[in-house]
């Protein structure tokens, strides 16, 4: 079941790579953000949401919804953000515009200001004849940043349990 259920999330997190997008975030330029509207994606997970929550634990508490139209299911308040689960666990999400992590990065900031905010980051090359993103890795023991860039700002941001992170890295997976 584990690994069916990986190959499932494996295939869905392809097609958003290759497409690009993810139903919730967009690559379009980046606007203000109002410092009352920045959420902030912490390696432990977002304030009311941990890594490592059951999607049983999330649903009766009204965080996991999945009546909205969408690949899978959403976090209520979360509009930007794409919780992936593993054997019923919430292991990574994907975050867009306004989510940034506790140092600010999000999509749209500049790979320079990545690599000064985390200074310990892993450089990952995507392989060669794909169109997928390269991405830096800013690992904390069992949890990590994952920041797509396209060579000059971060086009999409990751966060969750770092084997399981690095493993869509490698495995060339995203939302859906």
């Amino acid at each position: 079941m584990k690994l069916r259920q990986f190959a499932f999330i494996a295939g869905l997190l392809t097609a958003a790579v290759v497409s690009g997008s993810s139903p919730t975030d967009s690559i379009a330029p980046q606007r203000p953000v109002p410092a009352g509207n920045v959420e902030v994606l912490d390696l432990n997970g977002l304030p009311d949401i941990a890594f490592g929550e059951t999607e049983d634990e999330l649903t009766r508490r009204g965080i996991l919804r999945s009546d909205v139209d969408a690949c899978g299911p959403t976090l209520a308040g979360h509009e930007t953000v794409s919780p992936v689960f593993i054997d019923d666990r919430l292991v990574l999400v994907w975050a867009g515009d306004p989510m940034r992590t506790t140092e600010g990065v999000t999509v749209g900031t500049p790979i320079s200001e990545v690599w000064s905010r985390y200074p310990s980051v892993s450089r990952l090359e995507a392989p060669t004849g794909t169109y997928r993103f390269d991405g830096l890795l800013a690992r904390r023991g069992d949890r990590a940043y994952l920041f797509l860039h396209d060579g000059r700002q971060v086009r999409k941001v990751i966060a969750g349990y770092a084997d399981w992170v690095r493993r869509l890295f490698t495995e060339g997976a995203g939302p859906c």
